[in-house]
């Protein structure tokens, strides 16, 4: 992997907010493949072999009078990303009891220790939702539990899940760099009940769960929402994530029409956790 070569792009965005996540979602369309956030944008990257001069062109945000965003970019050698990234990832402490870090960062005092490498895949804790389904976790009882961790990213929802005592797990995620990335996270956290597999939602037939998490997008969610609920055990838990607060009635709704009742909301900024029980 050494002689991969990657274009970086540091984005500036004014206002940050929903400016940097509607840049993401179409600059993911276009080809980037991960996104470091930071106070004053995203820094994003792309296989310069995936690169051309036009990677940019059919990016709306970018003509957008509503938004403010300048950018430069420069190539970036595998070796120096992987540099790149250990700068910019500092460990996370969810409600003083989980860490979220990386192996090079020092051994917490805290109840729950996962160690996540997630090179080029979303889940580190960082970013709210994932924040919030964590909180979602330490909160009920997972133990002895069936879980499915739907776009599981890095797998870190599935590793947490498993140390509070879930007994079956199933890890999906239809892009093969998390696939792989939450193999390594499983096996580095020494976790043994989590089954990792690369698609969708078409994987879930015939399975069933007693706790659903789903940290995806909007758009999915409403698609599958009703395989979710056909999967769920009686008195079974679906969490979701991967949306604001505008989103709460659409996806309630949806919800609703599959004999599933809101039971629990957590909020950060304006991204938004909900738990729904049948």
């Amino acid at each position: 992997m050494s002689n991969i070569i990657y274009i970086g792009y540091d984005f500036k965005v004014s206002p940050l907010q929903p400016g940097t996540e509607i840049l993401i979602a179409e600059l993911g369309y276009a080809g980037f493949e991960s996104f470091v956030e930071n106070e004053s944008g995203v820094t994003a990257y792309i296989q310069k072999e995936e690169w051309h001069k036009d990677i940019l062109e059919h990016i709306q945000i970018l003509d957008s009078d509503e938004f403010e965003i300048t950018y430069q970019f420069n190539e970036i050698e595998q070796t120096n990303w992987n540099a790149e990234w250990e700068k910019k990832f500092n460990p996370i402490i969810v409600d003083d009891l989980v860490t979220v870090r990386a192996p090079f960062h020092d051994v917490p005092d805290t109840k729950y220790d996962l160690v996540i490498e997630p090179k080029m895949s979303f889940g580190t804790g960082h970013h709210e939702t994932t924040h919030m389904m964590i909180q979602h976790i330490l909160k009920n009882d997972f133990n002895g539990k069936s879980v499915l961790d739907m776009g599981c990213g890095t797998g870190v929802l599935a590793i947490l899940a498993e140390k509070c005592g879930a007994s079956k797990l199933d890890a999906i995620d239809i892009d093969n760099w998390c696939y792989l990335n939450s193999l390594e996270n499983v096996e580095r956290n020494n976790c043994h009940h989590i089954s990792v597999y690369e698609g969708d939602a078409k994987l879930l037939e015939g399975k069933t769960y007693d706790i659903i998490i789903a940290n995806i997008n909007r758009n999915i969610l409403l698609s599958d929402i009703s395989t979710y609920a056909k999967c769920l055990t009686k008195n079974g838990s679906l969490f979701l994530s991967g949306f604001y607060e505008d989103d709460i009635p659409t996806i309630e709704a949806e919800c609703n029409q599959h004999s599933l009742t809101l039971t629990d909301k957590l909020q950060r900024n304006n991204w938004v956790a909900l738990m729904f029980n049948n």
